[in-house]
């Protein structure tokens, strides 16, 4: 089940599966509301979530935490 954005927390690292890709972020800031500014850390740039969710949530979106 996946945790909802508001949940998120910042300095945690989350995997996050959405339209068949798969990324490993870690949250850098809270901006608004549930937008983030995020690092990927497989390919260590910054952008936020919105960015990520901007084409919608797929059947096989799931959000959890890495620990």
């Amino acid at each position: 089940m996946a945790i909802a954005l508001d949940n998120l927390r910042v300095g945690r690292r989350y995997r996050l599966v959405n339209l068949g890709e798969i990324r490993k972020i870690e949250i850098v800031s809270r901006l608004s509301g549930e937008n983030f500014k995020i690092k990927d850390l497989e390919t260590l740039e910054y952008y936020t979530i919105e960015e990520l969710l901007r084409w919608g949530v797929g059947k096989d979106y799931d959000l959890d935490e890495l620990y």
